[in-house]
């Protein structure tokens, strides 16, 4: 397995030199003690867990994976799991951004986001657990009552115990509307929960002292589609100390993520409490799915990193052939094969996407803090419609490219990326999986393009895009920037002209909303990309000659392959979305046999 490096550097040009974070979290009320030396400390103390306790457990772990004891229900984590975790939970990472009143750190997403990332490279199916329990957190949090607050969130704040989120059943993915978990409301005030959840990540383990389960199920007189959904707390352990009736039925056999004890979930009249209001469960949860949609960008971006860090030290090293314009190091028997266009191709692909998925992250996380923490409401509005129009895009342009970045990076392995002790293909492996959970890409096509632009006639897009317009309107004379300026110019245009086709033709016909959506976000990730390479550019060039100068020069080398070689793919997405619907749909459902 390579070595993982975590990218320090990279990280502190965008945090501090892109987004500009300590010019606005310092400033916000409780986030007056995030000083950039706390910035610091805490990255430096997170790349080396990473480094040295996370990535050295990461192969074998996938070569060992999970144990489930059919006898007891038990499930054992791969060696070195449970002993890792509780260096975490003692370094005092689970409570980084918590709420002080539970025993938190009260630090912002700006700092939390990347230390996600560096554990998603590292060690992605361990990074899994304490990020389902945060989730678990933010869902107890912003929808219990006080009681249950003061009952949970303290020890999933100081880690000692774990959360899961149980949707999916056997019949029941995606179409939530077909859920059959029931409760049943007992005299106590609780309530008795049986069924079968499957899928269910970190649902069974050994490294914390209880599992809070938060269950979706359905109450007796419940309306039958979604809006007759609640949510429940529903513990391993109740609070005098004996076992619930909720356990691991048995473990998936997974293509990747196999340190990562993916459960079925079987619930017999377990004991269970009602979290926010009864049929309202699906609002509730997607609390926890809207961070878990970004923690999944997360890990194809995580993944991308890795990836590209493995192929870079293997292209530097492997002897293979002479340059096509002359041999490069003369005193070896071949060039190092980083000297061939196409080894090139895909180094600077892998290197181009992760780097604006690192400046995407870092934007989100920005205003998440906004959203939470700004005195102004009108400020907070604007930052929780970016991340409402950006999330999706964050989810599934995030991990289509993190999956391609891994392919790529076992591709400049050539035959010895396709064996497993190189640990290449394992980064394909457990980086498919993201394009899949919490809503497939497809999923996230239609909620960017119906739910988030259609639905509100583009408004929350037009925040968006007035921020690129006046971008390119200030640097309009900016000779530097003409590579990115106009492009994104006449993207802008042609994203209006597009979105305003699909919207008139999907009053006629449903299906050409459908059919346009993947197209249309991959579109909008192009166009948020392209932005953000604009602004690295810019700060690049303005920093040239103060220093550092390799590293910014990188930079701008990095942004125009993206803008020369993977930008125009935008011209495709166009044409496609323009073909309509009829393409897709006009063929008979008989005639797809064979």
């Amino acid at each position: 397995m390579p070595a993982y490096k975590a990218p320090l550097r990279d990280f502190d040009f965008v945090l501090n030199e892109l987004i500009k974070v300590q010019d606005i979290i310092p400033g916000l009320p409780g986030y007056e003690e995030a000083t950039q030396d706390i910035f610091t400390s805490y990255l430096e103390a997170a790349a080396q867990f990473c480094e040295s306790e996370l990535a050295p457990l990461n192969r074998q772990a996938d070569e060992e994976g999970c144990q489930f004891d059919p006898s007891t229900k038990a499930v054992t984590t791969p060696p070195g799991f449970k002993e890792a975790y509780k260096q975490y939970c003692e370094l005092g990472f689970p409570a980084l951004d918590c709420d002080p009143a539970y025993g938190g750190q009260g630090m912002p997403k700006s700092l939390a986001f990347p230390i996600m990332e560096m554990q998603c490279s590292s060690n992605v199916a361990w990074s899994m657990y304490p990020g389902l329990s945060h989730g678990a957190y933010a869902a107890i949090h912003a929808h219990g009552t006080e009681a249950q607050k003061a009952s949970y969130l303290p020890r999933l704040v100081d880690g000692s115990w774990t959360g899961t989120m149980c949707l999916t059943e056997p019949h029941c993915g995606t179409d939530l509307g077909l859920l059959k978990t029931r409760a049943e409301p007992k005299a106590d005030g609780s309530y008795r929960i049986t069924g079968t959840k499957i899928f269910i990540s970190a649902g069974e383990h050994d490294m914390s002292d209880n599992i809070i389960h938060l269950v979706l199920a359905r109450l007796p007189d419940a309306p039958k589609d979604v809006k007759g959904i609640s949510l429940f707390i529903v513990p391993k352990f109740l609070a005098d100390g004996s076992r619930n009736t909720v356990a691991c039925g048995s473990l998936e056999h997974k293509m990747g993520i196999k340190a990562n004890a993916t459960a079925v979930i079987n619930l017999d009249e377990a004991q269970g409490w009602l979290i926010g209001e009864a049929n309202k469960g699906l609002a509730c949860m997607f609390t926890m799915m809207n961070a878990a949609r970004l923690g999944c960008g997360m890990q194809g971006l995580g993944i991308g990193e890795a990836s590209f860090q493995g192929a870079l030290a293997y292209a530097r090293e492997r002897l293979q052939m002479r340059a096509l314009t002359g041999a490069k190091c003369p005193d070896k028997p071949a060039d190092p094969i980083i000297v061939h266009p196409d080894v090139r191709r895909m180094l600077l692909t892998q290197k181009a996407y992760t780097e604006a998925g690192r400046a995407l992250t870092a934007l989100l996380a920005l205003q998440l803090d906004i959203e939470d923490k700004h005195p102004d409401a009108a400020q907070r509005q604007d930052a929780a419609d970016l991340v409402a129009l950006l999330t999706p895009v964050a989810k599934a342009f995030m991990t289509d490219n993190g999956f391609e970045a891994a392919n790529m990076g076992m591709q400049v392995f050539g035959g010895h990326g396709f064996i497993r002790e190189w640990g290449m293909e394992q980064l394909v492996r457990d980086c498919r999986i993201s394009q899949i959970y919490e809503g497939t890409n497809g999923i996230q096509a239609i909620d960017l393009l119906g739910r988030k632009v259609l639905l509100d006639q583009g408004q929350k897009l037009r925040k968006f895009t007035k921020q690129i317009h006046q971008f390119c309107q200030a640097n309009e004379g900016n000779d530097k920037l003409a590579e990115y300026i106009a492009p994104l110019s006449r993207l802008m245009k042609d994203v209006g002209e597009v979105t305003m086709g699909i919207g008139m033709a999907s009053l006629q016909n449903k299906d050409e909303a459908g059919a346009a959506a993947t197209d249309y976000l991959r579109l909008i990730g192009h166009l948020t990309y392209a932005w953000l390479w604009a602004r690295m550019a810019e700060v690049a060039h303005a920093s040239l000659g103060k220093g550092d100068d390799a590293f910014y020069q990188a930079k701008i080398a990095t942004g125009r392959f993206y803008m020369a070689k993977l930008f125009p793919e935008v011209h495709t997405l166009l044409a496609r979305i323009k073909g309509g619907a009829a393409p897709l749909m006009s063929l008979d459902e008989e005639h797809f046999a064979f």
